[in-house]
């Protein structure tokens, strides 16, 4: 049925009301009207596109709601690379910015415009007569990953442009997760049992490349706007200052704590004042970028390989404080590793309350040199997980005696085992309950089975109520023995037996991993399990055999080799085929194989990563598919190269390999 004019006419001017309601709520904070209003129109809006479907269009507000499914993401080339940043640590790197730049643009006086480097994921967005067309992520700098469907239900980015616009345009900046948003999904995500996003930047990464666009549209990015390609060019813009003052005149969110520079001392004392009040804003920055100002001279100074040499990006430290060391206690995992601990004076660090930290092993202690009562240094690695870096200066006197592990387990009161050649302590009984409830609690987490509605507390519940002994008994539930648990009504036990229902259909790599065999992590699993093919072959594999697979050692083999030598746990697998988990490779899981972020790329780490140890950052890359090798040659795709790097970092720009830092990989690889 064709719509009459005046409810296209209508139709026109709700979606005009909307998006100029949207920009003042999302874009500008000063929203004219209530929420409930908001909506009366929204819902006009949707009521008369489901009766004239054929009037949607793709600039429509209705459109931020998300779709159906992708079956994936296509590839997009950038016309014009998205490049990446040089780093600039201290003052005295930033002057030697300064004396490049005077020296490249044979000028002394040099303008400078200072941003905030927010720390989310780069995006572009390509607008046509101002219409949003396509939005895709970073990826390579080169080539990235069509994600508009996403990117349309970020609120603070428009479909339609304001005022002026070039005819085509491209528009760069970041989508990012504040603060706020951060906490609220990892709250529903600790109530889930899944596992926590480390860190915003993650937690953007993560949503922006959903399959489902219905669940970015549940998650609250946002976005900042800092750069823009006009392919027509003759745009009148001839300064970056006048670049951000454009893109807020388009419509475009643009950071407002930025400002212009005459001299590289003005810049200096920017930056040292934004690193003293970083915990004042909502959301996260690791750094103030610097660009010259004048889009003339940026011409003139141009590029070095794959960074801009007229912008650099000062890094900031990573959060630190000093507190009280009240104890240091143990815990126990679920191979049975005796794990220390600090418990901590409460302090604030980066805008969250440190109770807490990790302190690895007994010979992290040790070497550290840390006592209960001492005042310690923290930080926060990746500026989000607290660690103890040692003790402070201000200790003086007389102090504690050191860290002595204790001799029985702290649980089942096991004495406890030292590995003959390592670091790590265990505790050897199979039946510690500690070890069962951990073991329970990873078999079921993201990554391994993946079961909703079983979080940790209903798993240690599940435990004292004898519902359940071991991860084959939770095939066995019954609708009566799960509403025997408290807060479980008939919705939530449905829900429940639905996803253990549906967990059985687990690929073979996730349940070897689930399986919890000592030193088999993830990316071991999935090695293993394309290799051998089924649990059968794996488990009459002698060590040689299994050390043969790339990247398994003989320490892994050893421990797979007792793993199966347990009458126990070869009866747990056979309970768990007769439930219908998949113990063997498919065709379709060898196929998924071959179509990860880095499926045949070889790779090289070299100098100190900032969010990763290098074992974290080889399995991170072994587990999208890469292959790591440790010298670099032509066959080598990409170096991952970290601060330091050394005599690697020349070798590969030498044979034209493409360096990456962690932020482009994690942009390539999702």
């Amino acid at each position: 049925m064709t719509a009459k004019p005046e409810t296209q006419k209508e139709i026109i001017e709700l979606r005009r009301e909307l998006e100029y309601h949207n920009h003042l709520y999302h874009v500008l904070n000063s929203p004219e009207i209530p929420d409930e209003e908001y909506d009366r129109l929204y819902r006009r809006l949707l009521d008369l596109e489901h009766q004239h479907p054929e009037l949607v269009t793709p600039d429509s507000p209705t459109m931020r709601v998300g779709a159906e499914p992708l079956p994936g993401f296509e590839k997009v080339n950038h016309p014009v690379p998205m490049l990446s940043l040089g780093n600039a640590f201290n003052e005295k790197e930033l002057q030697e910015f300064h004396r490049r730049i005077t020296t490249l643009a044979e000028a002394d006086n040099i303008e400078y415009v200072t941003e905030l480097k927010i720390d989310g994921l780069a995006v572009s967005l390509t607008y046509e007569n101002g219409i949003l067309v396509r939005g895709a992520t970073r990826g390579s700098g080169t080539v990235g990953e069509d994600v508009t469907v996403n990117l349309r239900t970020v609120r603070s980015i428009p479909l339609r442009l304001r005022s002026s616009y070039p005819s085509r345009l491209e528009v760069r900046g970041e989508a990012y997760l504040p603060l706020p948003a951060f906490k609220k999904i990892n709250d529903v995500r600790q109530e889930k049992g899944q596992d926590l996003f480390a860190n915003p930047r993650n937690a953007a990464a993560g949503t922006l490349r959903q399959l489902d666009p219905r669940i970015t549209a549940s998650r609250p990015l946002s976005f900042f706007a800092y750069s823009a390609v006009i392919p027509e060019g003759n745009s009148g813009i001839s300064s970056q200052w006048e670049l951000l003052e454009s893109l807020t005149k388009w419509g475009f969110p643009v950071n407002p704590n930025r400002e212009l520079h005459k001299g590289i001392e003005a810049v200096s004392d920017y930056c040292r004042s934004w690193e003293g009040k970083r915990d004042t804003l909502p959301y996260e920055i690791d750094g103030i970028v610097v660009k010259v100002n004048s889009l003339e001279k940026q011409e003139k100074i141009g590029v070095l390989s794959r960074e801009p040499r007229w912008a650099i990006a000062y890094k900031f430290r990573a959060h630190t404080a000093t507190t009280r060391l009240l104890e240091i206690k143990v815990n126990v995992g679920r191979t049975g590793a005796i794990i220390p601990y600090a418990v901590l004076e409460p302090v604030q660090l980066g805008g969250v309350t440190i109770k807490s930290a990790t302190l690895h092993n007994e010979e992290d202690v040790r070497r550290k040199d840390i006592r209960e009562g001492d005042t310690v240094l923290i930080k926060r690695a990746g500026d989000v997980i607290p660690q103890v870096v040692g003790p402070a200066p201000e200790n003086k006197g007389k102090r504690g005696r050191p860290f002595v592990y204790p001799d029985n387990c702290p649980a089942c009161g096991a004495s406890l085992q030292r590995e003959e050649e390592g670091v790590l302590t265990y505790c050897p009984n199979r039946n510690c309950p500690a070890q069962r409830l951990e073991a329970l609690k990873h078999f079921v987490s993201q990554g391994a089975m993946d079961i909703a509605g079983l979080g940790p507390q209903t798993i240690e519940k599940m435990l004292e109520l004898k519902i359940i002994a071991s991860p084959a008994d939770l095939f066995s539930l019954d609708r009566e023995r799960v509403l025997e648990l408290p807060g479980f009504k008939d919705k939530s036990a449905s829900n429940l037996l639905e996803s253990l229902k549906n967990s059985k259909n687990r690929t073979f790599d996730r349940v070897l991993f689930a399986l919890g065999i000592r030193h088999v992590g993830e990316v071991t699993a999935r090695l293993l399990a394309e290799h051998f093919r089924s649990i059968k072959a794996l488990r009459n594999a002698s060590g040689e055999e299994i050390t043969a697979v790339n990247g398994v050692g003989p320490e892994i083999a050893a421990s797979i080799n007792g793993f199966f030598s347990i009458s126990e746990n070869v009866n747990q697998i056979e309970r768990l085929e007769e439930q219908g988990l998949q113990f063997q490779l498919t065709a379709v899981q060898e196929e998924s194989a071959d179509s990860l972020p880095l499926a045949g790329k070889t790779i090289v780490i070299t100098g100190t990563l900032e969010d990763y140890t290098r074992q974290e950052a080889k399995a991170a890359l072994m587990k999208l598919g890469g292959k790591v090798t440790s010298s670099v040659s032509a066959k080598t795709d990409f170096l991952l190269a970290g601060e330091n790097p050394g005599s690697k970092l020349d070798k590969a720009r030498d044979l034209g390999v493409t360096v990456l830092s962690e932020r482009e990989l994690e942009e390539m690889a999702g």
